[in-house]
């Protein structure tokens, strides 16, 4: 049995887990969990003296043979720097300071895909079903603080992929109406950019923005709670760290509360999301399937699956018919992406 270690490396938290498999390419049922612990970032100078601290806690007297960490931040070439943290991790100075043979360094995102091929049924909820085809890529996109895309193509060996994150989420937003011109305007000159990108509609700070935009067009009445979360918000703007996650209490608000402004918010937001989604679809043609993950998806889910995401996810004029075929799920399990480091770590060597 190999003993791995996966990581979930964030500018906040970092979370470790110790599993156990015997293959190279497992299902989630034959990584065995044996240890896990979460830790602020902040408390550690780097992650070597964290991972230090995990292990002698474990209890096990024996190094990992395999370790890979998904890193909330660019990667490339084995290395990768956290501006937040002030950490510059490296792959063979890990593999030598934590004596582990084998060590690799993946975006977070990368992660969450090598996590998809091994969810149960439990861990998606069906959008879209279809019948996924096993030779075909398979995409994946996420709204959270920003907008991840990414995709992976089987390499031949049965139940294997690679997977390769993107910075698909920075490409131009495309307005589809007068509505949501006017939102990119809007935008554009309430943060003089010369461009509006996806993520700055489809992300936690999309969710804000939309809101901003439709209050300060004055189209509904603003809740007193959600008027107040958001004021607090902007005058933290350029802080690292907020005490508030405004689009979350403008979700909720339109999810329990009936609010009507957070409503025109909402569904502003779920028409681009599954706009984002058909265009990620189109250039992948992702028949093995696409997956919505991400912070937020799962927590609107009742607002994705009254159908108006799939309508604009399919509405693609004369192409349209495509994308009848991809398979589309809202990924459940907030830990995707610690499942997918461990079966990364399975993969090396």
């Amino acid at each position: 049995m190999a003993l791995l270690l996966a990581g979930d490396v964030g500018g906040t938290k970092t979370i470790l887990r110790l599993v156990e498999t015997d293959s190279r390419t497992p299902q989630a049922v034959e990584l065995q969990p044996l240890y896990e612990a979460q830790y602020a970032s902040r408390d550690f100078t780097d992650l070597v003296p964290m991972v230090e601290t995990f292990l002698g806690a474990s209890g096990l007297n024996r190094r990992p043979d395999r370790a890979c960490f998904g890193i909330a931040g660019p990667v490339a070439h084995g290395t990768s720097r956290l501006t937040n943290l002030g950490w510059f991790l490296e792959v063979d100075r890990l593999i030598q300071a934590l004596e582990i043979p084998h060590v690799e360094l993946i975006n977070d995102f990368a992660a969450v895909g090598y996590g998809i091929p091994v969810l149960e049924a439990v861990d998606l909820k069906v959008l879209q079903p279809a019948k996924a085809d096993p030779m075909a890529p398979i995409g994946i996109l996420g709204a959270g603080t920003g907008l991840g895309e990414g995709f992976l193509i089987p390499t031949g060996e049965p139940g294997r992929y690679r997977a390769f994150s993107t910075e698909g989420g920075h490409t131009d937003f495309a307005p589809r109406s007068a509505l949501e011109w006017e939102l990119h305007n809007y935008l554009q000159e309430r943060y003089q950019i010369d461009r509006v990108s996806v993520e700055r509609i489809v992300s936690g700070q999309g969710i804000v923005g939309i809101y901003q935009f439709l209050r300060d067009r004055q189209t509904g009445h603003e809740n007193s709670t959600v008027a107040q979360a958001i004021r607090t918000w902007e005058q933290e703007m350029g802080r690292s760290e907020k005490s508030i996650d405004p689009g979350a209490i403008i979700a909720r608000a339109a999810l329990e509360e009936s609010d009507a402004l957070c409503e025109q918010a909402m569904n502003l937001f779920v028409a681009a999301y599954g706009a984002e989604a058909g265009n990620l679809a189109l250039k992948l043609l992702p028949y093995g399937g696409l997956y919505v993950a991400g912070g937020i998806a799962a927590k609107i889910l009742p607002l994705l699956d009254r159908g108006q995401f799939l309508f604009h996810f399919g509405s693609k004029g004369r192409v349209s018919e495509l994308l009848e075929n991809v398979p589309v799920s809202v990924v459940l399990n907030p830990q995707v992406g610690l499942l997918g480091a461990a079966v990364c770590a399975a993969q090396l060597g």
